[in-house]
Parts: structure tokens; sequence; C-alpha cells
């Protein structure tokens, strides 16, 4: 079974170092501690395959997969390796490296519906590029974004539409418009509304539900009709719904789209790509038209992240990764359900979307979406040795680690029934975690007035018998 977890002291000594220095404590508003248990790692020392490592040495079976930005695995050797031999040539240079070309045909071989390619660092940047480019092809200001898909970028145009929205102009809010996903009756109105002014609609293929009665083609169509760019954002879906993106599983070719995450299994690089016609703008060979400041970026070039995306493409090219992401997705899928129902909480608890892309939805006593609820499932999973902010796999996942992790997930479901049935707050160890996009934040008690160590866990037999043995 996982490894079973005795103690934060390490992680709750960084926590305190990394407040005073970070704000938020992290990088990354979805790697803060407010997304988290109370009791839960709080920094991660190594990973390798399907585990982690956190710096107290306890291990994890792991599903974040680095926000899905690893979909071979963590340290994934194929990868590794190319990254040793180019960095060894340097990483950065005042003229181009040959490497770029080569990763940009290899990418847009992949992804077929594209002509030109432009790298950058993070999916801001290639979101935002997309939009600015758009705005400079049709002399309009409105986008439209999908309401239903919850991030696109960090830059104003999208974080203006959040309640975390401080500091953003209005006059920058009001550009930005909304739609909803699978109902074209609501673009159709949005279209009507800014008639004449909506230079792109962006949104995501799928969130986890597939487009119905032909919605992502109904969208296109209304888009060019109304002489606005259609932009899909596969940051997630690229390089885990299809070898050559959603937009291939779904048959729907659009004017620009945006990859990264799981390009370079990790490493940051990410893609703006597109048509010709609008790509070509951000040149400096065509005449007829304004230019477009594209994508400019010291580092969205640097050789070993090049290294690790044509690395990650070949494995995609040469091996079964879709294939085994969708088979080990849907055993997990399969397993949480069935544990469910056996624990009495599957109108409580579920796993749901696309099978290499797993979330979990966690509901109280009346059936209403829980932060209390999610946090306890997670504390627990986490005592057993899951760390699992959702269940999104990798290529190194095996059916062992699923089978380990079905285990965890019948011990957290056991606790959560009786959560249902005593109050949450008897089961919870502090405060619940909470959303990434609120307006003001909570008061959070200090690390110190919540215990270090893990409560004894209720095992199994087995599990008891295993544990002994790891002791």
């Amino acid at each position: 079974m996982a490894h079973i977890i005795s103690t934060f002291d390490n992680s709750n000594e960084l926590r305190n170092r990394a407040k005073s220095l970070i704000p938020g404590g992290a990088h990354t508003y979805a790697k803060g501690d407010d997304q988290y248990p109370v009791l839960s790692p709080g920094f991660i020392a190594r990973g390798h395959g399907a585990h982690v490592y956190d710096v107290d040495g306890n291990r994890y079976i792991e599903y974040g997969m680095g926000n899905r930005a690893v979909s071979l695995g963590h340290a994934y050797p194929k990868v590794l390796r190319a990254v040793e031999r180019e960095i060894r040539n340097g990483a950065n240079f005042t003229r181009p490296a040959s490497i770029e070309v080569e990763c940009a045909s290899m990418f847009l071989d992949t992804i077929e519906t594209a002509q030109m390619v432009k790298f950058c660092k993070d999916g801001s940047h290639a979101t935002s590029g997309a939009i600015r480019l758009a705005r400079a092809v049709t002399g309009r200001e409105i986008v439209a974004r999908c309401a239903d898909h919850p991030f696109f970028s960090t830059d104003d145009w999208f974080i203006g539409t959040t309640p975390m929205n401080a500091g953003i102009p209005k006059a920058v809010k009001d550009l930005t418009v909304s739609f909803k996903y699978n109902d074209i009756g609501s673009a159709r109105a949005m279209f009507k509304r800014h008639r004449g002014k909506i230079a792109a609609v962006i949104l995501e293929p799928s969130k986890g539900d597939a487009p119905k009665n032909g919605f992502l083609h109904q969208l296109r169509e209304l888009c060019h009709e109304s002489g606005a760019l259609f932009i899909l954002d596969e940051m997630i879906t690229g390089f885990r719904w299809h070898l050559n993106g959603a937009q291939a599983l779904y048959g729907i070719e659009p004017d620009l789209s945006c990859f990264g995450k799981a390009l370079g299994n990790g490493f940051a690089i990410s893609a703006l790509a597109g048509k010709r016609e609008f790509m070509e703008l951000g040149g400096i060979e065509q005449r007829e038209k304004p230019r477009v400041f594209l994508l400019s970026t010291t580092h969205g070039a640097e050789t070993h992240a090049m290294a690790a995306a044509i690395a990650t493409m070949k494995v995609y090219h040469n091996e079964p990764v879709i294939e085994h992401l969708m088979e080990m997705g849907e055993l997990l899928r399969k397993g949480v359900a069935e544990i469910a129902v056996a624990r009495g909480v599957s109108e409580h608890f579920h796993a749901s979307g696309f099978a290499s892309n797993l979330v979990y939805g966690t509901l109280d006593q009346d059936r209403q979406p829980s932060q209390a609820f999610r946090t306890l499932f997670l504390q627990e999973l986490i005592k057993r040795g899951v760390l699992a902010p959702s269940f999104v796999v990798s290529y190194t996942h095996t059916k062992r680690e699923v089978q380990r992790t079905l285990e965890a997930v019948d011990g957290a479901l056991r606790v959560y029934r009786k959560a249902l049935e005593n109050g949450v707050s008897n089961y919870l160890v502090g405060r619940p975690s909470d959303v990434v996009f609120r307006a003001t934040n909570r008061f959070v008690a200090p690390l110190a007035d919540v215990p270090a160590l893990v409560p004894q866990l209720d095992l199994h037999p087995r599990q008891k018998k295993l544990h002994s043995a790891e002791r």
C-alpha cells in the first residue's frame, strides 16, 4: 500500500519562512496553503514517475501532476536525457538556436491544423498573445470567454472577470464578455448584444464534458459570420485528449490555438499556433498591415525546454501514451464509483470528467458543493499516502498505483460517511480550503495552533499489517 504519513514538521517550518518571503507562500495560487488541508505536505523535495516525496520524507502517489503539466511522469528518463544533452551546450543565446526550428517543425507536424507557431514559457502569455493578435486582425476590442472554464490568463483581460480583480481598471473589465459552454443560444445573444464589436471567442475544447450538438462547429460558424476569430485554449486538453489535440478528437479547426503544460512534461514551454494569415502579422516580412507585437520573451526559446518538448512529443508519437492515460483514468473512475456506492456516499461524492483528467465533486448533507468536505477527503487521502487535488493520471501510473489509490479512497470515504452523519467539523483538522478566486481572505489560525502529527488512521486489517512491516 501507499506510504503512511506521520509528520509535517519540516513543511510547517518552511511554511512560516515562505510566507514571510513570498506573497501567499507560493509562486502559483493553485499551490498555496489555502488550497490544501492543514494536515498536508507544504513542500515537495523530489518526484519520480507517479510518486513525489515531501521535505519530511513522506512518499505519495501523486495525481496533481504539476497542475497537469506532467503527463509522462516526474523526472521521465527520456525527457531528462534530452534536456541534459542540450543544456550542456548552453541555454540561451543572442541569436536563435537551431533547435527552435526543429521544435517548431515537430510541433506543427503534431498539431496539424496550425501553419505557424511561436513558443513562450507559460499559458498566460500564449492566450494573451492570441487575444492581442485577434484584436489587431479585427480592429475590435471586446473579447468573449467561456464562463464555464475556470482560467485563461493572469492578464487583466481575464482576471478582470473574476472576483479577485483588484487593481484592474473598469474600462479593461468591460472589454471582456462571456457565454456558456454547450449553449449556442447564449453565444448568439452575446454576439447580438455586441454586434460588430467582438474580436475573438476563447474557450477550452472541453473541460470534461464533450461538446453537444456540434457546439464547437456552431460557435466557430457564428464567430466567422460575425467577423471574430475562434480561439481554442488547449493548455489542459492538449496532449491529454488526443495526440493532435482535442481539436482533432472533435474534428474542429480553430483560427488560433494555445498549448502548454504537458507539452514539455513539466519543463516551461507553451505555444501559440494558428493560421499563417494571422500569425505572420507578428513577423517581420508582411508589409500590408501594421506590425503586431505578438510574443517576445528572453527565455521563450531556452534550448533545454525545447529539447524537453521534442522528447515529449517523440514519446507521444512512438508510444501509446493517450491510450494508457485513458485506461488508467477509466480504472480509477470505475473503482471510485464502486467504492462510493459501497460506502453509501455516491450521492455526495463522485469522480467526473475526461478519463485522463478526472476531477472529483464533494457534496455536503444537503447535496451542495462543499469546500469543507473536499478538504476532508483530501486530508484523508494524504494520511494514506495519496496526494490528489484531482485524479489526473500520468503515463507512469500503473494498475498497481491505481489499486493502492483505491484503497486510500476507500478509507477516506469511510471517514466521509461518518462526517455526513456526525458533522464534518468532527473529522476535519483546522479550516477548510478555499477557492482561488475570492475577493478577500479569511482568518487562518497560525500553524503553531494546529497539530504537527497526523492522527491515527482507521486502517484495514491488510493495511495495518503492511503498515507494521513498513515501520
